[in-house]
């Protein structure tokens, strides 16, 4: 699994990373707030431990605010040495999944984080599709890519939906007019190719990889994998 750790105190931090990384996690840390926001929002993580108290103009609960608001639903291990009953209420109330106050041992750590993230992936089996940055939110119905936020019509949240569920496979036109548009037949007009466009435009057009490629006499594919 990759996880972040946001920790400043340079002993927790390298306590923390060595017993991660003989677990067999990859793991990527930052030593302050502006640094932890700018890879939780840029990059994927299985899970994310963040020490509330940070240098970086921002601290631990202002990193979740700001990835909650924008629909990064990361697990976040909050760690603190704030052990009063309010302080933790105050953690979870942001957007934290669980409180584990400082000192702390290892091993609850590793238990910790090790439910938090058996239980994100039972969840988001059902709710949650995910290709490369971007993500869909079935339930809220809500299109992120690297943590921003993405307006989809609902015919293009439904192409995008059944090209998300065929990730890395050729899908082709047939396949998107029955499935999409509920088409058992060739209406004769560019629809696929209009809507294809549209969307490109919202989930390709202002990041640097493309994800939705045409497949040339067979139709399309959504991959993050490097062509």
């Amino acid at each position: 699994m990759k996880i972040l750790l946001v920790e400043d105190n340079e002993r927790v931090a390298e306590f923390v990373a060595k017993g991660l990384k003989e677990s067999g996690h990859v793991l990527d840390h930052a030593a302050n707030g502006r640094d932890g926001l700018f890879l939780a929002s840029s990059e994927n993580y299985d899970a994310i431990i963040l020490d509330r108290m940070l240098p970086g103009g921002i601290d631990g609960l202002g990193i979740i605010e700001a990835l909650r608001k924008t629909g990064n639903r990361t697990p976040i291990l909050i760690l603190s040495a704030l052990a009063e009953v309010d302080d933790r209420i105050r953690g979870l109330k942001a957007g934290g999944d669980d409180y584990l106050t400082k000192p702390f041992a290892f091993g609850e750590l590793a238990a910790r984080l090790d439910a938090l993230l058996r239980r994100s992936q039972r969840v988001e089996a059902e709710t949650v599709l995910a290709v490369g940055d971007l993500r869909m939110d079935l339930l809220a119905r809500h299109v992120t890519r690297a943590g921003k936020a993405i307006d989809l019509q609902p015919r293009e949240f439904k192409l995008l939906e059944f090209l998300m569920r065929y990730a890395d496979q050729a899908v082709t036109r047939t396949m998107l007019l029955e499935n999409v548009w509920d088409y058992h037949f060739d209406p004769q007009t560019n629809v696929i190719d209009a809507h294809i466009s549209k969307l490109r435009q919202k989930i390709d057009a202002p990041f640097e990889r493309p994800l939705l490629h045409t497949l040339r006499g067979v139709g399309y594919k959504l991959s993050a994998a490097q062509a």
